[in-house]
């Protein structure tokens, strides 16, 4: 299960650095291999690639009604490994549909990760306090 957050800065080439904490974890569990998509947040989705296997037969079952969902999902998603520097290189196609700049956040959200820009977070963050925590928490506890 992966959590929490990292800052991380995207280079020149369009490459992240993955933080060692979950660079070892991606490595033994899916030989550093990953694949990326876009999400209809506006940010990328980052899996292991035996987790998007399962998702992705999941995805490409859904109904012709959900055909713009798998549009974005299966049609965006690109396949990527870890460098020997634990770098992996975002496609220029998904960088700029997440626009990604340069402070890119990464956020474990259990199986997979989040890759948002910063700015965008930080928008999307204020606007989803701003508007209170939904009914289906009323019954959570912290």
């Amino acid at each position: 299960m992966f959590q929490g957050s990292s800052a991380l800065t995207l280079d020149a080439k369009g490459r992240v650095s993955i933080p060692t904490r979950h660079r070892d974890a991606l490595l033994a569990q899916a030989e550093g291999r990953l694949t990326l998509t876009r999400h209809p947040d506006g940010c990328l989705l980052m899996y292991p690639r035996q987790e998007w296997e399962k998702r992705r037969e999941t995805i490409a079952a859904l109904p012709m009604s959900a055909r713009a969902l798998q549009r974005l999902l299966l049609g965006n998603a690109q396949d990527v490994e870890l460098d020997g520097s634990g770098r992996i290189l975002i496609a220029p196609e998904l960088r700029n549909a997440a626009g990604m700049t340069r402070e890119v956040m990464m956020l474990g959200m259990g199986a997979h990760f989040e890759l948002w820009d910063a700015a965008a977070l930080a928008r999307r963050e204020a606007e989803d306090l701003a508007q209170g925590m939904p009914d289906v928490l009323n019954q959570f506890s912290f």
